[in-house]
């Protein structure tokens, strides 16, 4: 058989597998549909957005995958299709911390996909308040960087928030250098973050050590002033790349290859266990020696592995702390459960924060 005929052949195959794919995506949205039409018929409110299920599929689909598409290419077309679906049971309102362009909106769509309506918003606390007020579903808000440390602000806000963490997102942070002219012959001036500035600061020296670096409130701000200047450049992502049209004259200039940001996913619900879960937690310890050992032997004692702790001050009196705890396990598993109600004997004071699905790579 010549080449033409072989690849005239693969052609045919694929459109072939190409309307099959399009008749079982179709039966899988009236499902979705179906699915709606139960809950709607149930007297109790309807929740249509389940953390949990999500994460279940998510996890199948990865484990089934044989290639040769990567983990998590598969994972991202699934998740696409699971947000189609879903957009037709439920539209979700997604606040997440703005502007247009930033990671935290990148964050916002790895987790629920594109068939969902993001609002950006200027601080964490309006990202709460929008939320709390039921004027969006769920939001989105950055919580610790790998080589940055905690964002202290969304700390503070879940001490004193009544909202419920059910779900995760680890984004892999890659900087981009974007400018509308068509190399970096002429760059004269580049703009971004001042934590992206520094993070990318070998390769600026490397590549452009004698061109002034200026640092603005957001990486997004900085393509926006991109697109509107000759000769200038900015540090930011591809989304942000892609909403003002910006030549990518330079990919993954990030100084660490491995630099990643930890988002959360805030709202009402509480989410079931799914088999791979985190619970987190604050709690505040009586002023006496010994106190803070006491409390974290009630997770070891009980066999519960803890992936984190962070300590921020109450607000409530000079010199009092609260310690921010992240733990294996659903809040409902028995070895959880045990260590918290042990946790309430001996602590001055315990939070939930929530039980939710780890992060789908």
């Amino acid at each position: 058989m010549s080449e033409d005929k072989k690849l005239a052949q693969l052609r045919v195959d694929i459109d072939a597998l190409d309307n099959q794919l399009i008749d079982l995506i179709s039966d899988r949205a009236r499902l979705a549909q179906d699915v709606a039409e139960v809950k709607n018929a149930s007297p109790e409110p309807a929740n249509f957005y389940r953390p949990e299920r999500e994460a279940q599929i998510l996890k199948k689909v990865i484990e089934q995958n044989k290639g040769p598409l990567s983990e998590e290419e598969m994972a991202r077309l699934f998740r696409e299709i699971m947000s189609a679906c879903l957009a037709l049971e439920q539209q979700l309102d997604i606040a997440y911390l703005g502007p247009e362009g930033t990671f935290t909106q990148s964050a916002a769509l790895k987790h629920f996909g594109h068939s969902v309506n993001t609002t950006a918003f200027g601080t964490i606390d309006q990202v709460f308040r929008e939320v709390e007020s039921g004027a969006s579903h769920y939001g989105v808000v950055p919580v610790e960087n790998s080589i940055e440390g905690v964002v202290n602000h969304t700390l503070d806000m879940l001490n004193h928030s009544s909202l419920t963490i059910c779900g995760e997102v680890e984004l892999r942070i890659h900087h981009h250098l974007l400018s509308k002219d068509e190399s970096t012959d002429e760059i004269t001036i580049v703009y971004s973050h001042q934590q992206a500035l520094a993070q990318c600061r070998a390769w600026l020296d490397t590549h452009l050590n004698k061109t002034e670096r200026i640092a603005v409130s957001s990486n997004a701000e900085a393509a926006r002033i991109a697109s509107n200047e000759q000769h200038v450049a900015a540090i930011a992502s591809s989304t942000a790349g892609e909403l003002y049209q910006l030549n990518n004259l330079a990919s993954n200039i990030e100084d660490q290859p491995d630099n990643t940001t930890r988002f959360l996913v805030i709202g009402k619900e509480r989410c079931s266990a799914c088999g791979h879960d985190k619970t987190s937690l604050i709690f505040s310890t009586p002023n006496k020696p010994g106190a803070l050992h006491t409390m974290l032997s009630c997770f070891a004692d009980n066999g519960v592995s803890m992936t984190r702790i962070e300590s921020r001050p109450s607000r409530r009196e000079m010199w009092d702390y609260v310690f921010f705890v992240d733990i294996e396990g659903h809040a409902d598993d028995k070895p959880v459960k045990k260590a918290l109600l042990e946790l309430e004997d001996h602590a001055a004071m315990v939070k939930l924060l929530g039980s939710y699905p780890k992060a789908v790579l």
